[in-house]
């Protein structure tokens, strides 16, 4: 989830509230952000 704080977004965990990056300046940045950390949590290894 984004979240607005007072130095921007803030990319959160759902499920534990944990930070997951940011804060960064504008929403696009933290939607990017948000999309690799979908990528990476759905990625079969191997």
């Amino acid at each position: 989830m984004i979240k607005k704080v007072k130095g921007g977004y803030q990319v959160l965990s759902e499920t534990t509230g944990r930070n997951l990056g940011g804060p960064y300046k504008t929403l696009t940045e933290a939607k990017k952000r948000l999309r690799q950390v979908e990528f990476f949590k759905h990625r079969k290894a191997g």
